[in-house]
């Protein structure tokens, strides 16, 4: 990419303040009940747990995005390791991914809204036209706020976060002084459910979708000057800080529940309407100006991630755009080194979101599994990469420590967040992804473009990876037969993932093509 146009402006700040963005938005308004509903006080297990399986894949994009930092560097990745036809599968999951949760978030705020407006929502919690009609508008926003030059959105965005940082802590130091039970802790059990329960709340609850913003920091990774030392700083940083908030957060709700609210158990935990839990602790405490804080909130954080998130959905537009898997058009950007044309694709791919959805809880575990499969091939990439371009060959700015055991161990924690996600969850995702798959091979032959020029060989270890994970998941825990238990489906992800590591090594071209290195 010599001669990127796009702007070099995004500092080390603005990096870390970008990834905190995208993690905090409309999960730490529902994650924590959520969590509960699903693991009992071992939800704060299951936080700890989510948080330790995207540091690994935080770490292997420290070395990743710093070795090649491009906009859409998660594109880039898979085209360099193994040529166009794995990068082309990689981008629909990627587009996915990103493109669905700027609506998400909208979604959010018109829901939160209905409880002022009611005709925004009908009774069965989805979207009435005027409801509609404000989403849309939300989306718009989102995207002419993008416009800007990435120094003004992501000072906007500093400016935002730092009152997203503060109304969390404030919502944990204002329960905890108000009511906490520790007694609370053993209601039931410290764990109701179980293992199943805890590995259940890490895909199910939001927690994964929540982590998952470090990503911003990677996608953005192009338009930083000092990528060794802003991106490992942005990447880390912004996954131990929401850890610790988001634990705070999970033990502050869990101190301050009622006894009453306990009485039916851990799963029948409930609050009126789409109010979100901390409000409804707010309220049930006496504390109003909490509870208004907390509406107040319900907006201003969604609409901070979806903001953040419109910015890095047309980065990688931008990047599929470039690698030829799109129509040129779309590297096409204002004099500010703005993508509008992939700006403008990412709104309309975001309206078709905006239909008459399932619940949040159901939604975000689709996108945790979706966000993990995109992300889950980093670990691939970079064992590749650690012998078809050595160190000796290529330096590393950032070096992965014990890469032979942590990337292996970052690829199996991904599949396996994907397995606990259900067989409900892959039943939806693995047909999008082969559909989409089928579609672009069918195109290409209808336009005689050669397959060749794909290099389907170095792609072929993705269709015994995605084969088996959908394969595995299908049969787990949750499907109809459920021949595999926690137990023995984990095992089998964990073989499967091996013997993935293996045939994507064997596969790999020997002189893997890196283009050009971007200007500085």
């Amino acid at each position: 990419m010599t001669g990127s146009p796009l702007r070099r402006d995004a500092g080390k700040t603005g990096l870390l303040l970008a990834s905190i963005g995208g993690m905090i938005g409309s999960g730490w308004l529902f994650g924590a009940l959520n969590a509960a509903k699903m693991a009992g006080p071992a939800a704060l297990i299951a936080w700890v747990l989510g948080a330790l399986a995207v540091a690994l894949l935080a770490f292997v994009y420290a070395e990743l995005s710093t070795l090649f930092p491009r906009p859409g560097a998660v594109i880039a990745f898979p085209l360099i390791a193994y040529g166009p036809l794995a990068a082309e599968i990689m981008a629909y999951v990627n587009f996915l991914a990103y493109a669905a949760v700027a609506p998400i978030e909208a979604l959010s705020i018109t829901a939160y809204a209905a409880n002022i407006w009611p005709a925004l929502q009908a009774p069965n919690l989805t979207l009435t036209a005027s409801g509609l009609a404000a989403a849309i508008a939300l989306m718009a926003l989102f995207t002419l706020l993008n416009l800007g030059a990435i120094r003004l959105v992501l000072r906007f965005n500093t400016i935002l976060t730092a009152w997203k940082l503060a109304i969390p802590a404030l919502t944990i130091a204002a329960l905890a002084a108000t009511r906490f039970q520790p007694a609370n802790f053993t209601a039931h059990g410290f764990a109701p459910y179980g293992v199943g329960g805890i590995v259940t709340a890490i895909s199910g609850s939001g927690i994964i979708f929540t982590f998952l913003g470090f990503r911003q920091a990677i996608e953005l990774a192009g338009e930083t000057a000092n990528p060794a030392k802003s991106l490992p700083f942005a990447i880390l940083g912004s996954v131990a800080l929401c850890a610790l908030l988001y634990l705070g957060l999970q033990a502050a709700f869990i101190g301050a529940l009622p006894a009453a609210a306990l009485s039916h158990g851990w799963a029948a935990l409930s609050f009126p309407g789409i109010s979100g839990p901390f409000a409804g602790l707010a309220a049930g405490l006496s504390l109003p100006w909490l509870a208004a804080t907390l509406y107040l909130d319900a907006a201003l954080s969604p609409a901070g991630a979806g903001i953040i998130y419109n910015t890095t959905a047309a980065r990688v537009i931008y990047a599929i755009s470039q690698a030829g898997m799109l129509p040129r058009a779309f590297t096409g950007t204002s004099r500010h080194g703005v993508p509008i044309p992939a700006l403008i694709l990412s709104f309309l791919a975001g309206l078709c979101f905006l239909a008459p959805l399932p619940s949040w809880q159901h939604l975000v575990a689709t996108l945790s599994s979706i966000g993990v499969l995109a992300y889950g091939t980093g670990p691939v990439v970079l064992h590749t990469l650690r012998a078809t371009l050595p160190e000796s060959q290529t330096p590393r700015p950032f070096r992965l420590f014990a890469y032979q055991l942590t990337a292996p161990a970052a690829f199996i924690v991904s599949n396996l967040i994907v397995f606990w996600a259900g067989a409900r969850v892959a039943n939806t995702i693995f047909p999008l992804i082969l559909a989409a798959t089928l579609l672009s091979l069918a195109y290409r032959a209808a336009t005689h473009k050669p397959l060749r020029a794909l290099k389907p060989r170095t792609a072929l270890w993705l269709i015994p990876h995605l084969g088996s994970l959908w394969l595995i998941t299908a049969l787990g825990p949750g499907s109809t037969l459920h021949p595999l238990t926690q137990t023995t489906g984990a095992a089998a992800i964990a073989l499967t993932s091996l013997a993935t590591l293996a045939l994507a090594r064997h596969v790999a071209p020997r002189d893997p093509d890196t283009g050009p290195a971007p200007a500085s």
